[in-house]
């Protein structure tokens, strides 16, 4: 199976009401976001590629347009955990790229939610 992964970045705010008032999520704060999405084949296209870089460029002008500087409360209908937008941008991504695998967010260094079914 041949993987590949591309990464993209946005900064937003957000705030995580439905936890208890003491949790620091509770409050309004911001992340600069990483996405990483991952399409997968097993065979390659005439150019040799599981699919063009370039052809997820949609993906980044979505990004920028709907998410980056943007109060995610507004955007999303879910509560904007990272695990719930990574199944919103695999979502997006399979509806557009069938061979989607998976999508990623990170909120932190040190933290990331997966979707991938």
């Amino acid at each position: 199976m041949f993987r590949i992964r591309k990464e993209f970045h946005f900064s937003a705010s957000h705030q995580l009401s439905n936890l208890p008032a003491d949790h620091q999520c509770a409050r309004l704060h911001g992340h600069n976001y990483i996405v990483v999405v991952e399409l997968a084949a097993a065979t390659l296209d005439e150019n040799g590629f599981v699919r063009d870089y370039h052809d997820l460029k949609p993906l980044k002008t979505y990004i920028d347009d709907t998410f980056d500087h943007r109060h995610l409360n507004d955007v999303m209908e879910v509560p904007s955990t990272a695990e719930n937008m990574a199944k919103h941008f695999y979502d997006w991504c399979k509806a557009r790229w069938p061979e989607t695998s998976a999508a990623l967010v990170s909120e932190t260094p040190k933290t990331w939610a997966e979707y991938r079914p």
